[in-house]
Protein backbone atom coordinates (compact mmCIF):
# COMPACT_ATOMS: atom_id res chain seq x y z
CA UNK A 1 0.00 0.00 0.00
CA UNK A 2 1.45 3.23 -0.96
CA UNK A 3 0.57 5.60 1.73
CA UNK A 4 2.24 8.81 0.24
CA UNK A 5 -0.09 8.13 -2.77
CA UNK A 6 -3.07 7.81 -0.03
CA UNK A 7 -1.76 11.07 1.93
CA UNK A 8 -1.34 13.26 -1.12
CA UNK A 9 -5.26 12.23 -2.57
CA UNK A 10 -6.98 12.53 0.47
CA UNK A 11 -4.81 15.52 2.38
CA UNK A 12 -2.87 16.78 -0.10
CA UNK A 13 0.57 16.61 1.54
CA UNK A 14 3.27 15.49 -0.32
CA UNK A 15 5.03 13.82 2.86
CA UNK A 16 4.95 12.47 6.42
CA UNK A 17 5.55 14.56 8.91
CA UNK A 18 7.73 13.17 12.19
CA UNK A 19 6.69 9.60 13.68
CA UNK A 20 3.06 9.67 11.57
CA UNK A 21 3.87 6.99 9.01
CA UNK A 22 5.31 4.87 11.58
CA UNK A 23 2.04 5.35 13.85
CA UNK A 24 -0.09 4.61 10.64
CA UNK A 25 1.61 1.18 9.62
CA UNK A 26 1.63 -0.57 12.78
CA UNK A 27 -2.04 0.55 13.09
CA UNK A 28 -2.70 -0.89 9.48
CA UNK A 29 -0.64 -3.93 10.95
CA UNK A 30 -3.15 -4.03 13.28
CA UNK A 31 -0.52 -3.23 16.26
CA UNK A 32 -2.07 -1.61 19.05
CA UNK A 33 -0.07 1.76 19.48
CA UNK A 34 0.81 4.19 22.05
CA UNK A 35 2.07 7.59 19.97
CA UNK A 36 4.27 9.79 21.81
CA UNK A 37 4.59 12.38 18.82
CA UNK A 38 6.08 16.20 19.34
CA UNK A 39 3.31 19.07 19.78
CA UNK A 40 2.81 20.20 16.44
CA UNK A 41 3.35 16.95 14.11
CA UNK A 42 -0.42 16.45 12.92
CA UNK A 43 -1.22 13.33 15.61
CA UNK A 44 -4.91 13.54 14.03
CA UNK A 45 -3.55 12.37 10.65
CA UNK A 46 -2.51 9.04 12.34
CA UNK A 47 -6.01 8.04 12.96
CA UNK A 48 -7.76 9.32 10.37
CA UNK A 49 -5.53 8.13 7.24
CA UNK A 50 -5.90 4.86 8.82
CA UNK A 51 -9.51 5.44 9.38
CA UNK A 52 -10.08 5.89 5.82
CA UNK A 53 -8.58 2.55 5.32
CA UNK A 54 -9.78 0.14 7.21
CA UNK A 55 -13.78 -0.98 7.16
CA UNK A 56 -15.34 -0.42 10.03
CA UNK A 57 -15.99 3.11 12.89
CA UNK A 58 -13.74 5.04 14.56
CA UNK A 59 -14.41 5.89 17.55
CA UNK A 60 -12.31 9.17 19.02
CA UNK A 61 -12.11 10.12 22.77
CA UNK A 62 -11.29 13.44 23.06
CA UNK A 63 -11.54 16.21 26.66
CA UNK A 64 -12.29 18.95 25.07
CA UNK A 65 -15.30 19.87 23.10
CA UNK A 66 -13.45 22.73 21.43
CA UNK A 67 -11.18 20.35 20.16
CA UNK A 68 -13.90 17.79 18.71
CA UNK A 69 -15.51 20.85 17.11
CA UNK A 70 -12.20 21.70 15.52
CA UNK A 71 -11.00 18.61 14.58
CA UNK A 72 -14.92 17.97 12.75
CA UNK A 73 -14.45 20.82 10.89
CA UNK A 74 -11.23 19.84 9.53
CA UNK A 75 -12.65 16.99 8.37
CA UNK A 76 -15.28 18.52 6.25
CA UNK A 77 -12.18 20.63 5.35
CA UNK A 78 -10.97 17.56 3.37
CA UNK A 79 -14.28 16.63 2.24
CA UNK A 80 -15.10 13.75 4.47
CA UNK A 81 -18.57 14.20 5.91
CA UNK A 82 -19.13 11.08 7.57
CA UNK A 83 -18.07 12.64 10.74
CA UNK A 84 -19.52 13.96 14.11
CA UNK A 85 -19.26 14.83 17.75
CA UNK A 86 -20.87 13.60 20.46
CA UNK A 87 -21.18 16.61 22.94
CA UNK A 88 -23.21 19.07 24.94
CA UNK A 89 -22.67 21.28 22.02
CA UNK A 90 -26.20 19.42 20.71
CA UNK A 91 -29.45 19.78 21.47
CA UNK A 92 -31.03 16.94 22.80
CA UNK A 93 -33.00 16.62 19.63
CA UNK A 94 -29.73 16.73 17.38
CA UNK A 95 -28.56 14.40 19.80
CA UNK A 96 -31.41 12.03 19.78
CA UNK A 97 -31.22 12.40 15.63
CA UNK A 98 -27.25 11.66 15.34
CA UNK A 99 -28.01 8.72 17.59
CA UNK A 100 -30.34 6.67 15.41
CA UNK A 101 -28.30 7.79 12.10
CA UNK A 102 -24.90 6.51 14.25
CA UNK A 103 -23.96 3.98 11.69
CA UNK A 104 -23.94 6.17 9.07
CA UNK A 105 -21.01 8.02 10.71
CA UNK A 106 -17.43 7.04 10.00
CA UNK A 107 -15.82 9.10 12.50
CA UNK A 108 -17.16 10.01 15.93
CA UNK A 109 -15.55 11.83 18.45
CA UNK A 110 -17.02 11.64 21.99
CA UNK A 111 -16.61 13.25 25.34
CA UNK A 112 -15.26 10.37 27.91
CA UNK A 113 -18.44 11.53 30.21
CA UNK A 114 -20.56 11.10 27.08
CA UNK A 115 -19.05 7.25 27.20
CA UNK A 116 -20.80 6.71 31.00
CA UNK A 117 -24.00 7.08 29.61
CA UNK A 118 -25.53 3.79 29.41
CA UNK A 119 -27.62 4.10 25.84
CA UNK A 120 -25.03 5.71 23.75
CA UNK A 121 -22.76 3.11 25.23
CA UNK A 122 -24.88 0.33 23.81
CA UNK A 123 -25.42 2.35 20.79
CA UNK A 124 -21.48 2.19 19.78
CA UNK A 125 -21.50 -1.71 21.08
CA UNK A 126 -23.87 -2.23 17.83
CA UNK A 127 -21.33 -0.90 16.05
CA UNK A 128 -17.90 -2.66 14.66
CA UNK A 129 -15.70 -0.49 15.96
CA UNK A 130 -12.19 -0.36 13.85
CA UNK A 131 -10.31 1.86 15.70
CA UNK A 132 -10.49 2.89 19.32
CA UNK A 133 -8.88 6.56 19.73
CA UNK A 134 -8.00 7.83 22.99
CA UNK A 135 -6.35 11.78 22.18
CA UNK A 136 -4.54 13.06 25.09
CA UNK A 137 -4.08 10.44 26.39
CA UNK A 138 -1.91 11.41 29.39
CA UNK A 139 -5.28 12.38 31.12
CA UNK A 140 -5.72 8.60 31.79
CA UNK A 141 -3.10 8.63 34.63
CA UNK A 142 -3.00 10.48 37.87
CA UNK A 143 0.06 11.49 37.54
CA UNK A 144 -0.59 13.10 34.08
CA UNK A 145 -0.89 17.11 34.29
CA UNK A 146 -4.34 16.93 33.04
CA UNK A 147 -6.00 14.16 35.35
CA UNK A 148 -9.87 13.40 34.29
CA UNK A 149 -11.19 10.89 36.36
CA UNK A 150 -13.79 9.58 33.42
CA UNK A 151 -10.34 9.03 31.36
CA UNK A 152 -9.08 6.16 34.07
CA UNK A 153 -12.26 4.06 33.08
CA UNK A 154 -11.48 3.89 28.99
CA UNK A 155 -10.35 0.36 29.86
CA UNK A 156 -13.81 -1.04 30.82
CA UNK A 157 -15.63 0.90 27.86
CA UNK A 158 -12.86 -0.40 25.51
CA UNK A 159 -13.97 -4.01 26.73
CA UNK A 160 -17.13 -3.22 26.13
CA UNK A 161 -16.75 -2.50 22.83
CA UNK A 162 -15.58 -6.12 22.22
CA UNK A 163 -11.12 -4.60 22.71
CA UNK A 164 -11.11 -3.19 19.46
CA UNK A 165 -7.75 -2.23 17.74
CA UNK A 166 -6.48 1.17 19.71
CA UNK A 167 -4.38 4.01 19.20
CA UNK A 168 -3.38 6.18 22.40
CA UNK A 169 -1.98 9.96 21.89
CA UNK A 170 0.15 12.43 23.26
CA UNK A 171 2.96 15.05 23.63
CA UNK A 172 3.41 15.04 26.46
CA UNK A 173 3.42 12.19 29.19
CA UNK A 174 6.62 10.76 31.30
CA UNK A 175 8.10 7.30 31.29
CA UNK A 176 5.41 6.77 34.55
CA UNK A 177 2.39 8.49 32.69
CA UNK A 178 2.97 6.26 29.34
CA UNK A 179 3.18 2.69 31.57
CA UNK A 180 -0.14 3.77 33.49
CA UNK A 181 -1.53 4.35 29.82
CA UNK A 182 -0.56 1.09 29.10
CA UNK A 183 -1.84 -0.38 32.16
CA UNK A 184 -4.99 1.61 32.18
CA UNK A 185 -6.52 0.85 29.11
CA UNK A 186 -5.69 -3.27 29.34
CA UNK A 187 -3.27 -3.69 26.49
CA UNK A 188 -0.37 -6.44 26.74
CA UNK A 189 0.91 -6.37 23.00
CA UNK A 190 1.13 -2.90 22.41
CA UNK A 191 3.85 -0.73 19.97
CA UNK A 192 5.28 1.95 21.26
CA UNK A 193 6.14 5.13 18.90
CA UNK A 194 8.18 7.52 20.78
CA UNK A 195 9.90 10.25 18.79
CA UNK A 196 11.86 13.09 20.04
CA UNK A 197 9.38 15.90 21.65
CA UNK A 198 11.71 18.60 20.84
CA UNK A 199 10.87 21.55 18.26
CA UNK A 200 14.03 22.59 17.38
CA UNK A 201 12.96 25.53 15.52
CA UNK A 202 11.36 26.96 18.36
CA UNK A 203 14.48 28.98 20.56
CA UNK A 204 13.64 29.49 24.72
CA UNK A 205 13.74 32.22 26.71
CA UNK A 206 13.53 33.17 30.79
CA UNK A 207 13.75 36.95 31.85
CA UNK A 208 13.58 37.71 35.38
CA UNK A 209 11.72 41.12 36.35
CA UNK A 210 11.06 42.55 39.44
CA UNK A 211 7.45 43.27 39.86
CA UNK A 212 4.24 43.44 38.05
CA UNK A 213 4.80 46.87 36.28
CA UNK A 214 8.26 46.23 35.10
CA UNK A 215 6.29 42.44 33.76
CA UNK A 216 3.74 44.84 31.84
CA UNK A 217 6.09 46.91 30.15
CA UNK A 218 8.12 44.26 28.95
CA UNK A 219 5.18 42.53 27.23
CA UNK A 220 4.19 45.51 25.39
CA UNK A 221 7.90 46.20 24.18
CA UNK A 222 8.60 42.72 23.44
CA UNK A 223 5.00 42.47 21.06
CA UNK A 224 6.31 46.05 19.85
CA UNK A 225 9.13 44.33 18.28
CA UNK A 226 8.56 41.10 18.24
CA UNK A 227 7.34 39.55 14.34
CA UNK A 228 4.16 38.19 14.95
CA UNK A 229 1.22 36.49 14.99
CA UNK A 230 1.82 35.30 18.25
CA UNK A 231 0.16 34.40 21.38
CA UNK A 232 0.29 35.58 25.06
CA UNK A 233 -0.58 33.16 27.61
CA UNK A 234 -2.15 34.25 31.51
CA UNK A 235 -3.51 32.43 34.09
CA UNK A 236 -6.09 35.05 34.87
CA UNK A 237 -9.22 36.40 32.65
CA UNK A 238 -8.94 39.95 33.90
CA UNK A 239 -5.04 40.05 33.32
CA UNK A 240 -4.90 39.10 29.87
CA UNK A 241 -8.26 41.22 29.27
CA UNK A 242 -6.42 44.19 30.54
CA UNK A 243 -3.02 43.67 28.45
CA UNK A 244 -5.17 43.07 25.11
CA UNK A 245 -7.20 46.29 25.85
CA UNK A 246 -3.47 48.22 26.74
CA UNK A 247 -1.86 46.42 23.50
CA UNK A 248 -5.11 47.48 21.29
CA UNK A 249 -5.32 51.14 22.93
CA UNK A 250 -1.94 52.12 21.92
CA UNK A 251 -2.06 50.88 18.63
CA UNK A 252 0.80 48.32 18.71
CA UNK A 253 -1.06 45.56 16.75
CA UNK A 254 -4.73 44.10 16.46
CA UNK A 255 -5.33 41.87 20.02
CA UNK A 256 -8.37 40.43 21.82
CA UNK A 257 -8.66 38.37 24.91
CA UNK A 258 -9.77 34.70 24.79
CA UNK A 259 -10.85 32.41 27.68
CA UNK A 260 -13.28 29.86 29.21
CA UNK A 261 -15.60 32.91 30.46
CA UNK A 262 -16.40 34.09 27.20
CA UNK A 263 -19.42 32.87 25.36
CA UNK A 264 -19.30 30.21 22.76
CA UNK A 265 -20.27 32.24 19.99
CA UNK A 266 -17.64 35.45 20.64
CA UNK A 267 -14.60 32.47 21.37
CA UNK A 268 -15.28 30.80 17.91
CA UNK A 269 -15.13 34.40 16.29
CA UNK A 270 -11.89 35.71 18.46
CA UNK A 271 -10.65 32.37 16.92
CA UNK A 272 -11.39 32.45 13.73
CA UNK A 273 -10.18 35.98 13.11
CA UNK A 274 -6.79 35.09 14.31
CA UNK A 275 -6.61 32.25 12.06
CA UNK A 276 -7.64 34.42 9.15
CA UNK A 277 -5.14 36.93 10.31
CA UNK A 278 -7.30 39.80 11.08
CA UNK A 279 -5.85 39.24 14.72
CA UNK A 280 -2.28 39.65 15.22
CA UNK A 281 -2.16 38.79 18.46
CA UNK A 282 -4.29 36.73 21.42
CA UNK A 283 -3.90 37.40 25.12
CA UNK A 284 -5.17 33.75 26.53
CA UNK A 285 -5.61 31.38 29.27
CA UNK A 286 -5.18 27.66 28.54
CA UNK A 287 -8.48 27.44 27.03
CA UNK A 288 -7.09 28.67 23.76
CA UNK A 289 -4.66 26.65 21.67
CA UNK A 290 -6.25 22.93 21.41
CA UNK A 291 -6.65 22.56 17.72
CA UNK A 292 -5.82 25.67 16.47
CA UNK A 293 -4.49 25.06 13.16
CA UNK A 294 -2.78 28.16 12.29
CA UNK A 295 0.64 27.29 11.18
CA UNK A 296 2.64 30.51 11.21
CA UNK A 297 2.84 31.50 14.71
CA UNK A 298 5.87 33.56 15.62
CA UNK A 299 6.08 33.75 19.21
CA UNK A 300 4.46 32.79 22.81
CA UNK A 301 4.72 34.44 25.80
CA UNK A 302 3.90 33.23 29.22
CA UNK A 303 3.09 36.12 31.50
CA UNK A 304 2.48 33.76 34.20
CA UNK A 305 4.51 30.61 35.15
CA UNK A 306 2.74 27.81 34.27
CA UNK A 307 1.58 24.72 36.57
CA UNK A 308 4.10 22.45 35.32
CA UNK A 309 6.43 21.68 32.37
CA UNK A 310 4.04 19.48 30.43
CA UNK A 311 1.43 22.13 29.78
CA UNK A 312 4.54 24.93 29.26
CA UNK A 313 5.75 22.29 26.36
CA UNK A 314 1.95 22.02 25.30
CA UNK A 315 1.75 25.75 24.78
CA UNK A 316 4.96 26.54 23.40
CA UNK A 317 3.83 24.14 20.95
CA UNK A 318 1.44 26.09 19.46
CA UNK A 319 4.40 28.61 17.38
CA UNK A 320 6.47 27.46 14.20
CA UNK A 321 4.34 24.70 13.02
CA UNK A 322 5.32 26.03 9.45
CA UNK A 323 8.71 24.90 10.93
CA UNK A 324 9.79 28.45 10.31
CA UNK A 325 11.81 30.20 13.21
CA UNK A 326 10.20 31.42 16.32
CA UNK A 327 10.53 32.06 19.91
CA UNK A 328 8.83 31.11 23.32
CA UNK A 329 9.44 34.14 26.04
CA UNK A 330 8.40 32.95 29.99
CA UNK A 331 8.51 36.16 31.99
CA UNK A 332 9.02 35.81 35.82
CA UNK A 333 9.01 37.77 38.64
CA UNK A 334 9.76 36.63 42.55
CA UNK A 335 7.44 35.13 43.82
CA UNK A 336 5.21 33.87 40.49
CA UNK A 337 5.02 30.54 41.48
CA UNK A 338 2.31 31.53 44.21
CA UNK A 339 -0.32 31.72 41.61
CA UNK A 340 -0.17 28.62 40.29
CA UNK A 341 -0.05 27.29 43.92
CA UNK A 342 -2.94 28.82 44.74
CA UNK A 343 -4.75 27.60 41.52
CA UNK A 344 -3.66 23.81 42.30
CA UNK A 345 -5.03 24.31 46.04
CA UNK A 346 -8.23 25.42 43.65
CA UNK A 347 -8.43 22.86 41.83
CA UNK A 348 -9.20 20.05 44.36
CA UNK A 349 -11.31 19.74 47.22
CA UNK A 350 -10.38 21.10 50.52
CA UNK A 351 -11.13 18.77 53.84
CA UNK A 352 -13.53 20.88 55.27
CA UNK A 353 -15.41 20.61 51.96
CA UNK A 354 -15.11 16.95 52.29
CA UNK A 355 -15.72 16.95 56.30
CA UNK A 356 -19.29 18.84 55.40
CA UNK A 357 -20.16 16.83 52.36
CA UNK A 358 -20.22 13.41 54.10
CA UNK A 359 -21.94 15.65 57.30
CA UNK A 360 -24.54 15.87 54.52
CA UNK A 361 -24.71 12.64 52.18
CA UNK A 362 -28.32 11.44 52.23
CA UNK A 363 -27.06 8.04 54.41
CA UNK A 364 -30.33 6.23 53.21
CA UNK A 365 -29.79 6.50 49.57
CA UNK A 366 -25.75 4.72 50.21
CA UNK A 367 -27.92 1.30 51.19
CA UNK A 368 -30.29 1.50 47.89
CA UNK A 369 -28.30 -0.90 45.53
CA UNK A 370 -25.06 -1.57 47.36
CA UNK A 371 -23.38 2.12 46.22
CA UNK A 372 -22.82 5.81 47.37
CA UNK A 373 -24.94 8.44 45.78
CA UNK A 374 -24.20 11.75 45.24
CA UNK A 375 -27.06 14.57 45.08
CA UNK A 376 -25.68 17.58 43.02
CA UNK A 377 -27.94 20.34 44.93
CA UNK A 378 -25.12 19.36 47.91
CA UNK A 379 -22.46 20.97 45.10
CA UNK A 380 -23.62 24.88 45.17
CA UNK A 381 -24.47 24.24 49.52
CA UNK A 382 -20.33 23.30 49.75
CA UNK A 383 -18.92 25.86 47.31
CA UNK A 384 -17.70 23.02 45.13
CA UNK A 385 -16.20 24.01 42.07
CA UNK A 386 -16.25 21.91 38.20
CA UNK A 387 -13.14 20.12 38.97
CA UNK A 388 -14.14 19.53 42.66
CA UNK A 389 -17.36 18.20 42.38
CA UNK A 390 -16.44 15.93 39.51
CA UNK A 391 -13.60 14.55 41.86
CA UNK A 392 -15.76 13.87 44.47
CA UNK A 393 -18.12 12.22 42.01
CA UNK A 394 -16.29 10.08 40.56
CA UNK A 395 -14.96 9.36 44.18
CA UNK A 396 -18.34 8.77 45.64
CA UNK A 397 -20.51 7.17 42.82
CA UNK A 398 -18.24 4.63 42.02
CA UNK A 399 -16.44 3.08 44.88
CA UNK A 400 -17.11 0.02 45.68
CA UNK A 401 -19.78 0.08 49.50
CA UNK A 402 -17.48 0.93 52.19
CA UNK A 403 -18.06 2.75 55.64
CA UNK A 404 -18.37 6.50 54.68
CA UNK A 405 -16.03 7.04 57.23
CA UNK A 406 -13.09 5.21 55.25
CA UNK A 407 -14.46 6.35 52.09
CA UNK A 408 -13.77 9.92 53.60
CA UNK A 409 -10.23 9.01 54.73
CA UNK A 410 -9.63 7.70 50.52
CA UNK A 411 -10.48 10.71 49.64
CA UNK A 412 -8.42 12.81 51.82
CA UNK A 413 -5.46 10.66 51.11
CA UNK A 414 -6.48 10.97 46.91
CA UNK A 415 -6.62 14.70 47.08
CA UNK A 416 -3.62 15.06 49.88
CA UNK A 417 -1.29 13.22 47.36
CA UNK A 418 -2.36 15.33 43.91
CA UNK A 419 -1.69 18.36 45.78
CA UNK A 420 2.03 17.09 46.76
CA UNK A 421 2.30 15.83 42.83
CA UNK A 422 1.06 19.20 41.30
CA UNK A 423 3.23 21.37 43.87
CA UNK A 424 6.32 18.86 42.65
CA UNK A 425 5.19 20.36 38.94
CA UNK A 426 5.62 23.45 40.17
CA UNK A 427 8.38 23.23 41.48
CA UNK A 428 10.32 21.71 38.53
CA UNK A 429 8.95 24.07 36.60
CA UNK A 430 10.78 26.75 38.95
CA UNK A 431 13.83 24.81 38.80
CA UNK A 432 13.70 25.48 34.69
CA UNK A 433 13.24 29.27 35.36
CA UNK A 434 16.11 29.25 37.32
CA UNK A 435 18.60 27.19 35.65
CA UNK A 436 21.99 28.04 34.36
CA UNK A 437 22.23 25.87 31.43
CA UNK A 438 20.79 24.74 28.18
CA UNK A 439 16.91 24.83 29.11
CA UNK A 440 16.45 22.11 26.00
CA UNK A 441 18.20 19.76 27.85
CA UNK A 442 16.71 19.86 30.99
CA UNK A 443 13.34 19.72 29.32
CA UNK A 444 14.44 16.66 27.07
CA UNK A 445 15.29 15.06 30.34
CA UNK A 446 12.23 15.17 31.45
CA UNK A 447 10.09 13.32 29.16
CA UNK A 448 13.71 11.08 29.03
CA UNK A 449 14.72 11.89 25.85
CA UNK A 450 17.66 13.42 24.47
CA UNK A 451 19.33 16.05 22.34
CA UNK A 452 20.95 14.27 19.36
CA UNK A 453 22.21 16.62 17.55
CA UNK A 454 23.26 20.44 18.86
CA UNK A 455 20.08 23.31 17.99
CA UNK A 456 21.58 26.60 17.06
CA UNK A 457 19.43 28.83 18.01
CA UNK A 458 18.35 26.94 21.24
CA UNK A 459 17.98 28.95 23.86
CA UNK A 460 19.24 32.08 26.19
CA UNK A 461 21.93 29.93 28.08
CA UNK A 462 22.99 28.77 24.92
CA UNK A 463 23.55 32.48 23.01
CA UNK A 464 19.92 33.00 21.94
CA UNK A 465 19.91 36.71 20.21
CA UNK A 466 16.60 37.97 20.86
CA UNK A 467 17.07 40.32 17.78
CA UNK A 468 17.22 37.81 15.24
CA UNK A 469 13.55 37.29 16.05
CA UNK A 470 12.14 40.74 15.51
CA UNK A 471 10.24 42.54 12.89
CA UNK A 472 12.18 45.55 11.02
CA UNK A 473 9.05 46.35 8.90
CA UNK A 474 8.22 50.42 9.54
CA UNK A 475 5.06 50.03 7.81
CA UNK A 476 2.14 51.43 10.01
CA UNK A 477 -0.10 49.33 11.49
CA UNK A 478 -3.48 48.80 8.91
CA UNK A 479 -6.59 49.75 10.87
CA UNK A 480 -9.11 47.00 9.57
CA UNK A 481 -12.62 48.59 9.27
CA UNK A 482 -15.06 47.08 12.09
CA UNK A 483 -17.26 44.57 11.43
CA UNK A 484 -20.15 43.17 14.22
CA UNK A 485 -19.26 39.71 15.33
CA UNK A 486 -22.70 38.97 14.27
CA UNK A 487 -22.10 39.21 10.54
CA UNK A 488 -18.49 37.75 10.53
CA UNK A 489 -19.65 34.55 12.52
CA UNK A 490 -22.81 34.78 10.00
CA UNK A 491 -20.46 35.00 7.14
CA UNK A 492 -18.56 31.58 8.67
CA UNK A 493 -21.51 29.32 9.66
CA UNK A 494 -22.64 30.15 5.74
CA UNK A 495 -19.41 28.91 4.41
CA UNK A 496 -19.80 26.37 6.47
CA UNK A 497 -23.23 25.18 5.67
CA UNK A 498 -22.34 25.76 1.73
CA UNK A 499 -19.49 23.34 2.18
CA UNK A 500 -21.58 20.69 3.59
Amino acid sequence: MELEKLLKEHFGYESFKTGQKEVISSLLAGQHTLAMLPTGTGKSLCYQLPGLILSGHVLIISPLLSLMQDQVEQFKRFGEKRVVALNSFLTQEEKNDVLRKLNKFKFIFISPEMLKVPYILRKLSELTISLFVVDEAHCISQWGFDFRPDYSKLGDIRRKLGEPLTLALTATATKQVRRDIIQSLGIDNLRKVESTIDRPNIALMVEELTDYHEKQNRVIDLVSKLEKPGIIYFSSKKSAEQMASIIAEKGICQAMAYHGGQDQNTRVLIQQQFIHGQLDVICATSAFGMGVNKENIRFIIHYHMPMQIESYLQEIGRAGRDGKQSIAILLYSPGDEQLPIQLAMGELPADQQIDWLFSNIDKESSHMDGKHRLNNHLKELGGFNEIQWRIMEEMINDTPQVSQTELQKTIKLFVKNRLAAKINKILQMKTLVELKSCRREFILHYFDDELSDKVIPCCDQCGLQLSDYQSYSNQPIEIRAKESWMDYLGKILLKNELRE
